[in-house]
């Protein structure tokens, strides 16, 4: 045999090896019939399907020996018509497809045809699928949806029954609770309303005793000092109580100030009030300002970064600072550094000041904005206990947000931000 010849019979022989194990190992039941619906080849898969210990007991049958009897007429009178028009297709579409096995067992199967030609034979592929345990659970399933509708039917039907009752009964226990509802939110508002006033009267006096009396001993003091002084050299020791009384007056102008803007923030009659200001300018002349109150030593740094001019409340907004620069101010040692910065950018304004002072504990920072609340390192300095509470306030009303960060005896840093869009 000459080596193409031999070469060229190899190759066949290497193509019909796999299609053989193709065939063979495929995992669906496979069967080849030629036109007059006799069965050719049948795969093992099929074998198995179909309950048979060898191709011989299949092989030379007519196709429908793999079918109910009842379908055998109708079977026939379609496979002919496939004959004439053969083309792949899905077999029963929209029906149930029955095979049998051969104890006469039937189950559910999906089936696809194919063709081939060769030698001028038409010959047709018959792909089988086993597809007894899907239709189990549809048939599970629409068990359970028709005792599921019938359950809903039943429940409806009591549902309808009990709503009736329950209708009657509803609308008079609704007559009754609504007067009694009435009565009990006025009667919550009046005893909410009271307990929070009796609260801020208490926390009041007790803060108001002791605030108070510290500056008013001081103007006492330094008048009576002053009338002292009654000789000209004496003017420098007259200035210096002077000062003294201004500064008091000065602090319970500041005290008198946080009682009348909660009053006023409660009663809801602060709104923010939106201009077009330079932020630099009125930060800078702030600062200089509060330079004044400034302990021996102590820096007041500045500095601003982006576009001047923003569209804000400029009042409430010196209020927050002065509130922040003053406290920085009040809680850092004599030749510490507060450091204030404002920055725009397209979407937000950002200011922060931050201090290198006493700090705020973890335990005090989760009440640090509560009115009245003051941390326990700073007990032995002046204050109400409001202005953060004011601060935070003012903000809310601006739209704008508050954070802070802080450690004992490395100071606190606060960051107010304004959203410009």
């Amino acid at each position: 045999m000459p080596p193409d010849t031999l070469t060229s019979t190899q190759n066949l022989q290497q193509e019909k090896d796999r299609f053989e194990a193709l065939f063979q190992y495929a995992s669906m039941g496979i069967v080849v019939a030629g036109k007059g619906g006799d069965i050719l080849l049948v795969n093992n898969f099929l074998l198995t399907q179909f309950g048979y210990a060898s191709a011989s007991e299949l092989v030379g049958q007519k196709i429908e020996k793999l079918i109910p009897s009842r379908y055998h007429g109708k079977h026939t009178h379609y496979r002919d018509k496939y004959n004439h028009n053969p083309h792949p297709r899905p077999m029963g579409i929209g029906k149930d497809l029955f095979a049998v096995k051969k104890d006469g067992t039937e189950f559910p199967v999906e089936v696809s045809l194919s063709n081939y030609t060769m030698d001028n034979e038409s010959y047709t592929i018959g792909f089988i699928n086993d597809i007894s345990i899907r239709k189990g659970f549809e048939t599970e399933v629409q068990r359970q949806q028709m005792q599921l509708a019938e359950t809903n039917k039943r429940i409806e039907q009591m549902n309808d029954e009990l709503e009736e009752k329950v209708e009657l009964r509803t609308k008079q226990l609704k007559e009754t609770l609504a007067e009694l509802e009435v009565s009990k939110d006025e009667l919550t508002k009046a005893l909410s309303k009271e307990k929070e006033l009796s609260d801020l009267k208490s926390r009041f006096v007790s803060m108001a005793s002791h605030e108070f009396r510290t500056p008013l001993s001081t103007i006492l003091s330094s008048a009576s000092l002053v009338a002292k002084y009654t000789q000209t050299d004496e003017q420098e020791r007259r200035d210096k109580h002077i000062q003294r009384i201004k500064s008091s007056v000065n602090n319970l102008t500041s005290l008198l100030n946080e009682f009348l803007s909660i009053g006023k923030i409660e009663d809801g009659k602060i709104i923010a009030n939106n201009i077009r200001f330079n932020i630099r300018e009125m930060i800078t002349a702030l600062c200089t300002e509060l330079e004044g109150i400034a302990r021996k030593d102590q820096q007041i740094r500045y500095r601003h970064e982006g576009e001047e001019t923003v569209l804000l409340d400029p009042n409430l907004l010196r209020n927050v600072i002065t509130n922040l620069v003053s406290n920085a101010i009040k809680f850092s040692a004599e030749d510490g550094t507060i450091d204030v910065s404002s920055k725009t950018t397209a979407r937000e304004v950002i200011i922060t000041v931050q201090d290198n002072g006493l700090g705020i504990s973890r335990e005090d920072q989760e009440h640090l904005f509560e009115r009245f609340f003051r941390g326990a390192n700073v007990t032995n300095i002046q204050g109400t206990g409001l202005g953060l509470h004011i601060v935070g306030r003012y903000i809310e009303i601006m739209d704008g947000k508050i954070e802070f960060f802080s450690e004992l005896e490395k100071g606190t840093r606060f960051i107010i931000t304004f959203k410009t869009e």
